[in-house]
């Protein structure tokens, strides 16, 4: 029994051992990442996204006095599809003719009043200057009795003579009363009669006008080329119900293909390292394995809010160089702009950069030895950072941390 108890001990020091040995934790390697210093152009970028369009385009635009006929917007009914190829005097777009149509039939309504005005105005102006005449022929007619009466009543007593002037003065009086007032009768029935013809001539101008300006709806290419939509200030596209104003008529746009944009905005962070002529470099990310070369050509003065994100941006636009079947306007890019270059530098991975109160230092290898060396840092990309002293080229520096990296000594310049 006793050395049953003593091998059962054995065994079962002897599984324990083996757990241990099997199922122990190895303890972790940490590899070094060494890296060397490399010389070179160093080139600080700033990326954006972007979108292609044309740096010339001719606008497709709809009728282009909508003010003139009180028309200050226009709904699109009818519109054919973004890419559609067309030619000079293709159909490229309808507008509703709802609102125009209305107001035509109110004018057709207008100018069937005045027009009945105007022939009223007219008869009741005819009947009253042929009554004026009229009366201006009977006065005439008892100007000249009493001018004979006067002639005859010669031999009769002074007193019948008198009363025969007074007769004729009275008749000649009258009637020189009623020939003055038949011209301003007749001046009145004119200027009665020019203001209703001003209002008639108007109305029916307006309504030519209109009907004019409704044929207009119609709109048509004036060039050959790609039909693309136009966009909105906040980037949506126009489309079937979108509506052109009175101030901005365009409908879309045929671009010219042979001079390529991209527009891009660069966060109010970044935007004071871009200018006007620097490099770019252009990835449309549906080829992702072409690369264009442009340069920056406008830099917008003054942020604005773009949908869906928070900082205020600045609108760049990139000209590409090179003339290319597969850019399209819309097509998403990739734009690095190159905002500086230097020539000639040191420079390493920001990584391998570590701070020690003010002082910056790197772990430099030498063969198997790791020591802490201080260095003077120049500017920075998104990924490396220049020396300006304390490397040399082909230096080797590790961007992992020592187990013992407080312990090292540190070399100062």
């Amino acid at each position: 029994m006793r050395y049953k108890k003593y091998i059962l001990i054995a065994i079962g020091v002897l599984v324990v051992v083996g757990l241990w040995y099997f199922l122990r934790a190895e303890a972790p390697v940490v590899e070094s990442i060494r890296v060397p210093v490399v010389r070179g152009d160093f080139e600080v970028s700033v990326f954006t996204s972007g979108e292609l369009e044309a740096k010339n385009s001719e606008n497709i635009i709809g009728p282009s006095r909508l003010r003139q006929v009180g028309v200050h917007t226009a709904q699109i009914a009818e519109l054919v599809p973004e890419g559609t190829v067309v030619q000079a005097g293709d159909w490229v777009a309808t507008l509703d003719r709802t609102d125009i149509s209305n107001r035509i039939l109110d004018r057709e309504t207008e100018l069937e009043r005045l027009e009945s005005s105007f022939l009223q105005t007219k008869l009741d102006t005819t009947m009253d200057m042929r009554n004026a005449r009229n009366e201006l022929v009977n006065l005439q007619f008892n100007y000249e009795e009493a001018k004979i009466s006067l002639e005859q009543s010669q031999y009769e007593p002074p007193a019948t003579i008198r009363q025969a002037e007074i007769n004729l003065e009275k008749a000649q009086r009258a009637y020189e009363q009623a020939l003055y007032n038949y011209d301003l009768r007749k001046q009145q029935a004119d200027a009665r009669m020019q203001e209703i013809s001003a209002q008639l001539n108007q109305v029916r101008r307006r309504l030519n006008d209109m009907i004019a300006v409704m044929d207009e709806f119609e709109i048509f290419a004036p060039k050959s080329g790609m039909v693309i939509y136009k966009r909105n200030w906040d980037g949506t596209r126009f489309g079937v119900g979108s509506q052109i104003s009175a101030w901005d008529n365009t409908v879309a746009t045929l671009p010219d293909f042979s001079v390529m944009l991209s527009r891009t905005y660069v966060n109010e962070i970044d935007i004071s390292k871009v200018r006007s002529n620097q490099p770019a470099s252009i990835v449309v990310d549906a080829f992702p394995d072409r690369k264009f070369t442009g340069f920056v050509t406008e830099v917008a003065n003054i942020g604005e809010q773009r949908p869906n994100q928070d900082a205020r941006v600045f609108e760049v636009k990139v000209q590409i160089n090179e003339v290319d079947t597969i850019m399209r306007p819309a097509m998403t890019t990739k734009n690095t702009i190159i905002t500086h270059v230097e020539q000639d530098v040191l420079f390493i991975p920001i990584e391998g950069i570590h701070l020690l109160d003010t002082i910056s230092y790197v772990y430099r290898c030498s063969g198997n030895r790791v020591l802490r060396q201080q260095v003077i840092t120049g500017i920075r990309n998104d990924n490396e950072i220049i020396i300006r002293d304390g490397l040399a080229e082909g230096d080797v520096i590790s961007l992992t941390v020592p187990p013992n990296a407080e312990d090292l000594p540190l070399n100062f310049l």
